[in-house]
């Protein structure tokens, strides 16, 4: 059985971290930092997402708002609720919900952010930070990845990294990370050719595709690290990732379950770039 690096145990360490994270920053500063939440429409699953956020904050010790606008909201009505939160010193952290309703540009309403408020590290400057390597509030999903093989020990430097998928939410992301940790990274999507010959050459296989089952046993290095980041709700409800399971399982030599993997450590990195923000602002 290959070694479950399992998300929620990292998860209740990074909270207990952070909290104590927090009470610094009160003792020093006299501040809590809050996290702004922006969402418009009712989507079931960023409902659901930012409850999951808000019982987090309260965990660590974060304050949490919610700025819900109808799901007709205009471009324009968007953009002034995130310059309202830009300008507000109260405000440390905006993470802007995804998807936005039909006709709304996401990608201006991400470049509205104040990019030191940008906890989603996906403003177009926290991203060019990210590519450059210097310190940048980085992208959650990517970010809890790259935590879970350092807090289980998972080798890195010059291993062979492959990964599958590349959005700027997760692959892109993703692989300039694994790069800074000096893996040799590959990049791989849904044209490229013979995907299972270049999977098997991983060291670490990173999929974030969300097409469940699309990585099978057979397209895995026997002991390589696999980073499941697929969350895909199948026809009886049930919660898969983009890795087939059972049949990886009998290859791999480490991997992320789904769910409980690579999800609750994202939740908490969220909250550790709201700190790292609210000590951005002191100044």
């Amino acid at each position: 059985m290959p070694l479950i690096l399992d998300g929620r145990r990292v998860a209740a360490q990074l909270r207990d971290e952070l909290h104590g994270e927090l009470l610094e920053l009160q003792r020093a500063h006299g501040l809590t930092p809050r996290l702004a939440v922006v969402r418009a429409g009712e989507d079931p699953a960023s409902v659901w997402y930012a409850r999951a956020i808000e019982r987090a904050c309260r965990q660590v010790g974060i304050a949490f708002e919610l700025r819900q606008l109808a799901a007709d909201a205009p471009q324009a009505l968007i953009e002034q609720e995130i310059a309202t939160l830009n300008a507000d010193p109260a405000t440390h952290g905006i993470m802007v919900q995804m998807p936005l309703p039909a006709g709304i540009d996401a990608q201006a309403v991400i470049t509205a952010l104040d990019p030191r408020k940008d906890v989603d590290g996906q403003h177009p400057l926290n991203l060019g930070r990210l590519l450059q390597g210097v310190p940048a509030l980085l992208p959650n999903t990517p970010a809890g990845g790259l935590e879970l093989l350092r807090r289980y020990d998972i080798p890195i430097a010059g291993r062979r990294a492959v990964v599958v998928g590349r959005s700027t939410v997760v692959g892109k992301p993703l692989a300039l990370l694994l790069l800074q940790e000096h893996a040799t990274v590959t990049i791989a999507h849904s044209r490229t050719p013979e995907l299972a010959a270049l999977t098997r050459e991983a060291d670490i296989l990173a999929v974030a595709v969300g097409r469940p089952g699309l990585i099978t046993g057979a397209m895995i290095k026997p002991g390589a690290t696999v980073l499941d980041f697929g969350i895909n709700e199948t026809a009886d409800g049930q919660v898969v990732g983009d890795v087939d399971d059972a049949s990886a399982a009998e290859v791999a030599g480490a991997i992320t379950p789904v769910p409980g993997g690579t999800g609750p450590v994202t939740n908490m990195l969220l909250l550790r770039n709201v700190l790292q923000a609210a000590r951005l602002q002191l100044g």
